[in-house]
């Protein structure tokens, strides 16, 4: 039996086995590779990199730092988890596997607007296509930029952007609607208001170009305001609780509700950033170290 196993090698997954690694524990960590931050560009706000530093880089360097300790990871999906004696088992295929603990460090996947993945896949490498305002609204100041949603969500996302840039649209799948207060913070603010439907989407210019009810767009950055899923079934499959997003509900050392389960990263409620879930991974795994020792002291 393992001493914990970690779902998810993202930063939060990566930076929790540095950690336990690094306390001499026997860890495992499974990685369907499949983190959002593999497809960040380039990160500009994430500490120690003033020229920025490319997701997948980030992500390759903390892997290696893993492996250097004793990380044993492993490329696999981990499709089901449930309590045993003395912890907790994960299913990886057609295997069993077992640990006293285990990090679900999963994350979440964006709804992405209805346009091919090609497409898509290029405009978010070049910039056209944003997924998170907080990470990167310093580099559309003053620029044209079109948020892609409607709702409270899509006008939030709407005014957090216009204090990087005057030029705002607010853009709808299909109609707004919209509270009266809302409107009126969007009318304050000078945010454009465009009906859908919204499609063919293209890359035109060095922008990214859709069809809307006034007619064809185009803009130097699109931010989608769709939502995500939150990948918590795991955890919710062994009763852990979760709020209705789908977040999981940690207290301040990110343990569940399920004792032995912790939880770091976008798949806890809290800010989606790398800095956020790399320092909860710290935590977690510090946790964790110090449960498992008042079980069995870990002396060497």
């Amino acid at each position: 039996m393992d001493d914990c196993i970690i779902i998810g090698g993202g930063p939060a997954g990566l930076t929790a086995a540095i950690y336990l690694s690094r306390y001499h524990l026997k860890i495992r960590l499974f990685d369907c590779g499949s983190s959002r931050a593999g497809l960040i560009p380039c990160t500009r706000n994430h500490a120690g990199y003033p020229e920025g530093i490319a997701g997948l880089d980030l992500l390759a360097a903390m892997r290696a730092q893993a492996e250097k300790y004793g990380t044993v990871r492993e490329a696999a999906k981990v499709t089901g988890l449930s309590l045993v004696d003395g912890g907790f088992a994960a299913r990886v295929g057609d295997r069993d596997l077992q640990a006293r603990a285990v990090l679900l460090a999963t994350g979440v996947v964006n709804h992405r607007p209805p346009m091919p993945d090609d497409l898509h896949d290029t405009a978010l490498a070049q910039g056209q296509i944003r997924y998170c305002p907080v990470c990167d609204g310093y580099e559309v100041t003053d620029t044209r930029v079109a948020v892609y949603g409607t709702g409270e969500h899509g006008a939030r996302e709407a005014l957090f952007l216009r204090s990087f840039t005057k030029d705002v649209t607010l853009i709808a799948p299909d109609r707004h609607t919209l509270p009266a207060a809302q409107l009126a913070q969007l009318d304050a603010a000078g945010i454009r208001r465009v009906n859908g439907p919204a499609g063919d989407w293209a890359l035109e210019g060095g922008r990214i170009a859709v069809s809307t009810a006034a007619g064809r767009l185009a803009f130097d950055s699109l931010y989608p305001a769709l939502g995500s899923h939150i990948r918590s079934e795991l955890a919710v499959a062994v009763g852990a609780r979760a709020d209705g997003s789908g977040c999981l509900e940690v207290d301040d050392h990110q343990r569940t509700s399920i004792p032995g389960l912790f939880a770091a990263g976008d798949v806890a409620k809290g800010l989606d950033q790398i800095s956020h879930a790399m320092g909860e991974a710290g935590v977690a795994a510090t946790t964790i170290r110090n449960m498992l020792n008042a079980e069995t002291p870990l002396w060497r």
